[in-house]
């Protein structure tokens, strides 16, 4: 059964940077395509970016050239780097299989100034 674990969330101002962090077990990472998704209040999860096995990356419009997903197989995890963040960006975080496993827990970002 895979588990996903999401961490790095927080409070940050307009402008400023995150780093998010999701470890998968259950699963050898290299062999599957992952996701990072975001839920906003009572709105459904968006697609934020995403990477193949191989390393290729698409990204929503709103994130593009802000935001930067990466993967370690051998640590078994996807990270996700939020720069220059926006108001809008406020949402819980998930990651998740190209398949779609179960959610995690998530973790929360916040922009505010």
């Amino acid at each position: 059964q895979v588990q996903l674990v999401e961490s790095g969330g927080g409070m940050v101002q307009p402008g400023g940077s995150l780093r998010l962090s999701c470890e998968v077990t259950g699963i050898v990472l290299r062999f599957y395509g992952m996701g990072w998704y975001r839920q906003a209040p009572g709105k459904q999860h968006e697609l934020v970016a995403g990477i193949t096995t191989g390393g290729s990356t698409n990204y929503a419009d709103p994130v593009k050239g802000r935001f930067t997903i990466s993967r370690h197989n051998g640590k078994s995890r996807v990270y996700l780097q939020m720069n220059s963040v926006k108001t809008e960006d406020t949402a819980v975080y998930y990651c998740n299989v190209e398949y779609g496993a179960p959610w995690g827990q998530g973790t929360q970002v916040t922009v505010s100034s």
